[in-house]
């Protein structure tokens, strides 16, 4: 299986053969994040055998960001309008711009999980957690977190610690469910947006303390 890309518009088909029913389910989760949940939603390519769907030779990334010739639908578009959009691109993947209503913390799978346990027993309530197909959980906080995350390792005392932790801020983009990312399968939710959490996600220092702990805790029981 190959994508086409052309068209006097620039619009590829990146997936053929898409169906209707999936066009109109991908709609309807971008309606989902910008009518219910305040987000932008940027169409992004999509990878089959490690060739991106953009067309270019040795992209960097296949599979895992925004396809630069298609326009991004906004916080607050209708179901209408973003079928609309949707229809220009049939088969894109649905990309989120972070550093506007979130940044993102971003820890191997198995210490987010381990975290999200450690923070329900402490009554610590996360906002949005996406789980990526290449191993990877995604904790959505508030706004600002990344260029914050150095001085707030630094005053709970994890500077200097070996974490597989980092922050996601503006200028980056995350796909989201259920949408598949790089060729390897679809990003789905562990903690899915509510109403709460979504629109006004965590602060940062909420989960830090627990996610270091965690990170630290697995660093040290790799070989």
């Amino acid at each position: 299986m190959g994508f086409t890309i052309g068209g006097t518009r620039g619009i590829g088909q990146i997936r053929p053969g898409t169906r209707r029913r999936g066009r109109t389910t991908e709609a309807t989760a971008v309606a989902e994040y910008t009518g219910l949940w305040g987000w932008a939603v940027t169409p992004g390519a999509r990878a089959s055998a490690g060739r991106c769907s953009c067309g270019a030779d040795g992209c960097p990334a296949p599979g895992a960001h925004p396809l630069d010739f298609a326009r991004e639908v906004p916080a607050g578009a209708t179901l209408d309008e973003a079928g609309r959009a949707w229809a220009e691109v049939p088969g894109a993947a649905l990309m989120l711009p972070v550093g506007r209503a979130f940044d993102v913390l971003d820890v191997a799978a198995p210490a987010g999980r381990r975290a999200l346990v450690r923070m329900e027993r402490m009554g610590v309530r996360p906002g949005p957690v996406c789980l990526t197909p290449d191993g990877r959980c995604q904790f959505f906080v508030a706004p600002g977190a990344a260029a914050g995350l150095p001085r707030l390792l630094y005053r709970m005392g994890w500077d200097d610690a070996d974490l597989d932790l980092r922050c996601l801020g503006p200028g980056a983009y995350i796909t989201a469910p259920p949408s598949d990312r790089g060729g390897l399968g679809p990003v789905r939710w562990l903690r899915a947006p509510a109403p709460d959490t979504a629109t006004s996600p965590p602060e940062a220092r909420l989960l830090v303390g627990t996610l270091a702990y965690i990170c630290h805790r697995s660093a040290g029981r790799r070989p």
